[in-house]
């Protein structure tokens, strides 16, 4: 996770600094990015054993983390360079046309997923509810309310629950953008509030219409990840100095803090000593306070951040490190291996929609086939394998071939 030089204020008080050049990517960006949403696709996998060795299993942060932070990091760069040129209401009608493409995204796939459930439970091949696994039976039950609560976004089951939250994340950046032509401290202060008061359920919002559950991702607590990306992207806020107390802090921390956030960790120190487990037991009930993934807690934060920070400067300088020069097989293997990640990273919509989708049928495929080690290496892999071609025919669509060149 990291930062380019910063672009220009919205502002047209500000003094002119040298901006980040329409459609400039970093490759740390993308690459991060990429490496989210393999991360995404495996744990989206039903009964994957392969989600024991994901990040959420060894600290207070996972790939949502990531993928919202390098979110609001890209977002800067795909809008910001709209309301800089173009002034606040183009940049805003910019900002809408995206989220109305989110939002269309999440229904289709709503849909799809729900439909293809229905398919399964209709074949008869199956012994069990695809449509209950997914807590659909409400849906297929009463069509008529829950359509209008899936529109009105007032009905978000949980597995469909990550695009709603970046929608109106997403609602809330011209907000923002004017906010930071009062002040950086305005932006800071707003988005900090909002986040306070999530902490206290006074922002939850409504998951259902036939109970009191809320989204499973409040938006007015994630708002302070993707805006900490985006103010470091646009330069609202300077990128922190490579410094080896940072660092040392940085990985302390993210040690330390292993067997509070991860039930893995927490019951191997529970097996070594008993009393030590115990007292762990003591901080990691009190820890859960401080990290709840609905309003993003604080230790998330934090431990989002150690990540991030060690991630940036494991890159190097633009992404130094992560370029091989060499010519041997190792060099150009990992130049290959960069290059897929990276395409992924670009692609992240279209991937995230479509590994939502494939997760769940290869989820019945394992299912059927067993899930003993080299059935559950071949299924993930061949997600990958998918979600790698989706993102470069995402790329090519978008690439127009059909427009003749001149």
């Amino acid at each position: 996770m990291a930062t380019i030089s910063p672009a220009s204020d919205f502002t047209a008080a500000a003094p002119a600094r040298p901006a980040a050049r329409s459609g400039t990517r970093d490759p740390r960006l993308d690459f991060y990015r990429g490496i989210a949403m393999f991360i995404i696709l495996v744990a989206h996998i039903p009964r994957n054993p392969w989600t024991g060795w994901i990040p959420a299993r060894f600290g207070y942060s996972d790939a949502t983390e990531i993928f919202v932070f390098c979110s609001g990091m890209a977002s800067a760069i795909a809008f910001g360079g709209a309301f800089e040129r173009q002034g606040w209401w183009m940049g805003t009608a910019r900002v809408a046309f995206r989220t109305w493409q989110v939002y269309w995204a999440h229904i289709c796939l709503f849909f799809f997923v729900a439909m293809s459930m229905a398919a399964l439970d209709l074949s008869g091949a199956f012994d069990k509810s695809y449509v209950a696994s997914l807590n659909l039976q409400h849906f297929f039950a009463d069509p008529m309310q829950q359509m209008l609560g899936l529109f009105t976004l007032t009905y978000v089951p949980n597995y469909f629950d990550i695009l709603p939250m970046y929608l109106v994340v997403l609602a809330m950046m011209p907000v923002f953008v004017a906010l930071r032509q009062v002040g950086v401290w305005a932006a800071v202060l707003a988005s900090v509030a909002i986040w306070a008061v999530a902490q206290t359920g006074a922002l939850a919002l409504p998951a259902e219409p036939w109970s009191d559950r809320q989204w499973f991702f409040n938006p007015f607590g994630w708002q302070l990840l993707f805006f900490t990306g985006f103010a470091l992207m646009r330069g609202w806020i300077p990128a922190p100095p490579v410094s080896k107390a940072l660092i040392w802090i940085s990985a302390a921390f993210l040690v330390l803090s292993a067997p509070f956030g991860a039930w893995k960790v927490f019951l191997w120190v529970d097996a070594l000593s008993p009393d030590l487990g115990e007292q762990i037991r003591k901080v990691w009930s009190l820890s859960k306070e401080l990290r709840p993934k609905t309003e993003f807690g604080l230790l998330r934060f934090l431990h989002f951040l150690a990540l991030a920070y060690l991630g940036w400067v494991a890159a190097g300088d633009k992404g130094a490190r992560l370029l091989a020069t060499g010519t041997g097989w190792a060099a150009r293997t990992w130049r290959i291996v960069l290059r897929l990640i990276t395409k992924v990273g670009q692609q992240s919509l279209a991937v995230f929609v479509f590994s939502m989708a494939i997760a769940r049928f290869i989820g019945v495929w394992l299912d059927s086939a067993g899930r003993d080690s080299a059935t559950v290496a071949l299924a993930n892999l061949t997600g990958f394998a998918m979600i790698i071609g989706v993102a470069y025919l995402a790329g090519w669509f978008k690439s127009q071939p059909w427009k003749v060149r001149k």
